[in-house]
């Protein structure tokens, strides 16, 4: 492989140059109209352009992506994630063109990325499942009777879904049919598919997942957990690795059920195997993303590996460079996403200019951003700016040095997570491993307790300003009368 073409953008695209250049492997950059200007663009080898911003004209534009690869002698494509880096059809026309897909075959995809022929291929291999039924219903009449036998509270899920679209909680029998319709007409829009199905509600539920690798050999690894819990719409905000809960029993009993999930999608690649965690400490199979995930740098930092040449390693033909027993936990390294979201307002998009724009820096920590100071948070794509990953030799000193690089971090001209992040760091339920997926709902979600976090944190950063200045002009006095005085004049202080 001398040639990779990254059919993404932004961070992601920028990710895979670096180790791209490491490797020694020549990279291609694609690009839209927003993204003309962007950092990914000059930092790769070769760029082309794909259309204009949105990503229908541009990113997702199968047929004119495969017609560069072929005009510029690619061998391989790295699809990120998002955009097409889950459409088995593209990856079959990848294939057709004999070209590499650096990601697990089409029929791997297909298989996972149904939810409910995921549940019934890795049932024959006993891993635990969500209390509910693992076929499509369209018929609320049907519904009806099904909640009835599995109990309240459920949810409704979408088939084809994920990102929290097509997901509806029901927690009594009179609202079923509404939220079965908005689950049904939202899942229609999202995906072109409006089948759902019903599953338990998991009380108290932590989001964890496993990050897995499997190469064309017949091994398979687990690269241990990501705690995912702190969202917003259901999707994450804040990631962590290892998890603050689980045992190292616990850890190895998911790891291998993670594996066996592999095991029956007769998987290759990265992927990563999603479970719910209740009170109790259970945990139950949720889905598989068939991709590189956004917030696989926390487990780089605590494995001291590089995924994305994993990736291509494995995409080569060979082996993975380690097996299980040669794999270790080191420290613990936590993720926040840095967003163009107004907290305070819901976390709504703050789409603006990047006024000023000045990254944190030092030994433990690690950004992966996609922009620089004047560029614009375009309104086409996801309005991630970047993430901050620290690490640290425990969770405490983790959270600590977290806190730290989010005061160094600075950012102007609009809004972002990055004061969310704080509150979660300082918040004693985070602190003490004590949370789950509603922390922002039980936390973050009353005005007044919001406004007075903040007002505490506004109060101490003036105080804090106010003895930086202090010390400032107490060292300039020190200087000033140390100074001699010659003849007629004298040094002013200004």
């Amino acid at each position: 492989m001398k040639k990779v073409l990254i059919a993404n953008r932004g961070e992601i695209a920028r990710r895979v140059i670096r180790t791209l250049k490491l490797m020694g492997i020549k990279s291609v950059a694609v690009y839209s109209d927003a993204d003309a200007n962007a950092p990914h663009v000059f930092e790769a080898d070769e760029a082309v352009y794909l259309g204009k911003s949105p990503s229908s004209e541009s990113y997702l534009r199968q047929d004119e992506i495969l017609r560069y690869c072929i005009e510029l002698g690619v061998d391989g494509i790295h699809p990120g994630y998002g955009f097409l880096s889950e459409n088995a059809g593209f990856a079959e026309k990848v294939k057709a063109a004999g070209i590499t897909f650096i990601g697990p075959s089409p029929e791997a995809m297909n298989l996972m990325g149904d939810k409910l022929s995921a549940k019934q291929a890795v049932k024959e291999y006993d891993v635990p499942l969500v209390p509910g039924i693992d076929r499509a219903i369209t018929d609320v009449n049907e519904a009806l009777e099904i909640v009835q036998m599995v109990g309240f509270p459920v949810l409704i899920k979408a088939s084809a879904g994920g990102g929290g679209k097509g997901m509806r909680l029901v927690e009594n029998l009179e609202e079923l049919p509404e939220q079965m319709r908005m689950a049904q007409s939202e899942a229609r829009s999202s995906f072109g598919d409006d089948a759902c199905f019903i599953e338990k509600f998991v009380t108290k539920p932590r989001h964890v997942e496993i990050q897995v690798f499997a190469d064309s050999h017949g091994n398979y690894v687990y690269l241990f957990e990501r705690e995912c819990s702190v969202q917003r719409r259901h999707q994450k905000v804040i990631e962590e690795a290892p998890s603050a809960v689980l045992t190292p029993e616990l850890r190895k009993k998911m790891g291998e059920s993670a594996v066996a999930v592999c095991k029956a999608c007769n998987y290759e690649g990265a992927g990563t195997v999603e479970f719910l965690l209740d009170g109790d400490l259970n945990y139950y199979f949720l889905e598989m993303n068939t991709r590189l995930q956004v917030e696989h740098p926390v487990t780089e930092e605590i494995t001291g590996l590089d995924l994305v040449e994993w990736q291509i390693r494995v995409a080569r033909g060979e082996k993975l460079p380690k097996l299980q027993d040669e794999l270790k936990i080191n420290g613990h390294a936590i993720e926040v996403r840095v967003y163009a979201e107004d907290a305070l307002n819901g976390f709504t998009p703050d789409i603006g200019t990047l006024l000023r724009y000045r990254v944190p820096y030092g030994e433990n920590i690690r950004v992966d951003d996609a922009f620089e100071e004047g560029m614009e948070i375009p309104i086409f794509y996801d309005p991630m700016i970047a993430k901050l990953c620290v690490w640290g030799e425990t969770r405490e000193i983790a959270i600590e040095n977290t806190i730290k690089a989010i005061d160094e971090y600075q950012i102007s001209g609009l809004k972002t997570t990055l004061d969310f992040g704080k509150f979660v760091m300082k918040h004693e339920a985070f602190r003490s491993g004590d949370f789950d997926t509603n922390f922002v709902k039980q936390y973050f979600s009353d005005p007044k307790i919001i406004n007075t976090a903040m007002e505490e944190e506004k109060t101490a950063l003036l105080s804090s300003v106010d003895q930086i200045w202090n010390q400032i002009e107490l060292n300039k006095r020190k200087e000033f009368t140390s100074k001699p005085v010659h003849g007629a004049w004298k040094l002013m202080r200004t």
